[in-house]
């Protein structure tokens, strides 16, 4: 029985120095072990002519021969126990705040990125209406260098005309100087 509780003072050190549990199997039996039992002499026969004997046998009885001592080490074995579960559950609480501590930070954490993500949402949708604003502006911009395009072309056209009549009209001129006596 005193392996077990060595066992516990070992599980016990490592959880001290950060080693995770480790769930063991315990192989002894709890049933109590037989213990050594003094033999009680049995009281002489008491004869008148002998003088009694005190008590003595009787109060020489030690504690260990009706297993008094047994059941205190026992209770000892019990008390240690109990320690150890003591603190087996304060370090399981310290264990458990520590994640609760941890899982906080994690959501302040979740929650400011996803604070930055909608920020995120918000400059990509103003991007998006300006980029389609910029589209617009260039579609207009070009539906009017069309236009004045067509009205370029149009004049260059009626220029090349004119410049056609007053070709031919010069040629005309020209012709009829030569064909001029002089």
């Amino acid at each position: 029985m005193i392996d077990m509780f060595e066992r516990f003072r070992k599980k016990e050190d490592n959880e001290r120095f950060g080693s995770e549990m480790v769930e063991e199997k315990l192989q002894e039996n709890f049933e109590p072990e037989p213990e050594s039992v003094e033999s009680i002499p049995e009281p002489k026969p008491i004869t008148e002519n002998q003088p009694s004997e005190p008590q003595t046998t009787v109060s020489s009885i030690t504690s260990s021969s009706i297993g008094i001592d047994g059941l205190m080490d026992k209770r000892m074995k019990l008390e240690e126990a109990v320690d150890y579960v003591g603190v087996m559950i304060k370090s399981l609480k310290e264990k458990r705040t520590k994640l609760e501590k941890d899982i906080e930070e994690e959501t302040v954490d979740i929650k400011n990125l996803k604070e930055k993500l909608v920020k995120v949402r918000e400059y990509i949708n103003e991007e998006n209406k300006g980029i389609e604003d910029l589209t617009r502006k260039r579609s207009e911009v070009e539906k009017t260098a069309d236009e004045v395009g067509n009205v370029i072309n149009e004049l260059t056209n009626k220029l090349l005309g004119i410049d056609n009549v007053i070709d031919t009209e010069g040629k005309k001129i020209q012709s009829f100087k030569e064909s001029r006596p002089k």
